[in-house]
């Protein structure tokens, strides 16, 4: 029988009402919890494996501040709470996504974490029933919302950091003829080209695998030296010592903080741009997302190199640079290929991909495939031959088993260096060279050191020797 219209929306206020006061009596306690956590762009993560409350303890002296949670029971995030811990919790495509996200809230959670391809609209849906509460979309890189203002970008898709070995054991060596080392350095640069939005990558350890302290500490420095955070993640093994309180884990547990810590404690770091004088322009949309890439094979050699997204070329964006490689020169619009022409002309040099190349979308794949990778060999063996010997900003000896990182602030009197080791074993006898009229260099390290270089002329430039890093370190050259 039908039912009165009158009658009818009788029935739909009433649900609203609920549903809105349901809301309500949900989200009442957040403005005062949110008045006790750190902001987002502050937020240290870690995927916490455990529900116990007891768990938080080794926390203790950590700079981790926030937890990635599966489950979320009551005592657990209520001692977090009492810590001032953000609790994240974590939700996963498949049934309706609004109602797991009001029972997570019930739980008194701080915000969500959506982490998957969740169908269109869904984090909107979810961030328009609870306003105000931070929702995080943790999704595969071709999905992050490049450009946008969310509070944090982050990605689930990784390779695992380290020097990449073959079956026998072999250290491989890539195109660039050195040591290969699996990285995300490329991936989150050309990320932050385009804005200053804080960046996770929360790539987990490769399944079934044990890894070591050391390595741990790798994946750390590897995201954070490009001026993101790694979504600390532990192996299985790993987590049972460390919540068995086992010394080692505990040791290595605390070396890990140490690393953060060292990080944190510069959050200017993350706001510099790359700096040097070689320009990469490549489309984020296509190969600019991928490791492995043109970035990559660029800074295995040391060679400074600053990305810019093929959406944002500009004079501007150029500025500084001397020479500027176009990756997929097809993709340009005329006004972008002029600006290009406008930089040659003013004494820039210019490299374009070879006749016929293009610039491939890749999908789900963060890697290039052996045939693409033979391709852009193309591209890198020119881009070596152009770059040559000379000093783009900074030249490093000594150093196979590491990479780089060269930014500056703003207004260029202050420039970084940030060293990351990948191999086992301290790295001894490092020279750098750099241009640029700097007048003080220091070496600092996460085992506490802050020691001055002595700055001498160099063949090109200037140079500074440091005697050994361990794992990471950085150089902070001063006007």
């Amino acid at each position: 029988m039908p039912v009165p219209l009158e009658e009818s929306l009788c029935h739909y206020s009433r649900d609203m009402w609920i549903r809105t006061a349901s809301w309500a009596a949900v989200l009442g306690f957040l403005p005062l919890l949110h008045a006790s956590v750190p902001e987002p762009s502050d937020w240290v993560p870690v995927r916490w494996p455990w529900k116990d409350a007891k768990s938080l303890d080794l926390l203790a002296d950590s700079p981790v501040n926030c937890l990635l949670l599966k489950s979320y029971p009551a005592d657990l995030v209520s001692a977090a709470g009492e810590r001032g811990l953000v609790t994240l919790a974590v939700l996963t495509p498949g049934g309706d996504v609004a109602a797991a996200a009001r029972k997570a809230l019930g739980a008194k959670v701080t915000g969500i974490v959506l982490e998957g391809d969740f169908p269109e609209g869904a984090a909107a849906g979810v961030r328009d029933a609870a306003p105000g509460v931070t929702v995080i979309e943790l999704t595969s890189r071709f999905r992050m919302a490049l450009g946008s203002k969310a509070p944090i970008l982050a990605t689930n898709q990784g390779v695992w950091p380290g020097i990449s070995l073959l079956d026998d054991g072999v250290k491989k060596a890539g195109p660039t003829g050195s040591t290969w080392i699996d990285t995300n350095t490329g991936f989150i640069r050309a990320v932050r080209a385009w804005g200053d939005t804080t960046l996770w990558i929360a790539n987990e350890p490769p399944p079934k695998t044990v890894v070591t302290g050391a390595r741990y500490q790798q994946v750390i420095a590897d995201a954070a030296m490009s001026g993101a955070r790694w979504v600390i993640a532990f192996d299985a093994d790993f987590a049972r010592r460390l919540h068995g309180r086992e010394a080692d884990a505990l040791s290595d547990w605390r070396r890990m903080a140490a690393v953060v810590r060292y990080y944190e404690r510069h959050p200017e770091w993350r706001h510099m741009q790359e700096s040097g004088q070689l320009a990469v322009v490549q489309d984020p949309g296509k190969g600019g997302l991928l490791s492995g890439g043109i970035l990559d094979m660029i800074a295995v050699k040391h060679t400074p190199v600053r990305p810019v997204p093929r959406q944002q070329l500009s004079p501007a964006a150029l500025s500084g640079a001397t020479m500027a490689v176009n990756v997929d020169g097809e993709s340009l619009t005329p006004e972008q290929r002029e600006i290009l022409r406008n930089f040659t002309r003013g004494g820039g040099t210019l490299l374009t991909g070879p006749p016929g190349w293009k610039d491939q979308s890749h999908g789900e794949s963060i890697t290039l495939d052996k045939a693409e990778l033979e391709r852009l060999n193309d591209i890198w063996r020119d881009v070596n031959s152009m770059v040559g010997r000379r000093n783009l900003g900074v030249r490093l000896f000594n150093v196979a088993s590491m990479l780089s990182n060269f930014i500056a602030s703003s207004d260029g009197k202050t420039a970084i260096v940030h060293l990351v080791n990948y191999a086992d074993y301290p790295v001894e006898g490092i020279a750098m060279h750099f241009l640029g009229d700097y007048k003080h260099a220091t070496l600092i390290a996460p085992e506490g050191t802050e020691k001055k270089l002595e700055i001498y002329q160099a063949e090109d430039g200037a140079g500074v020797d440091i005697d050994k890093v361990s794992v990471c370190a950085t150089i902070r050259l001063e006007q």
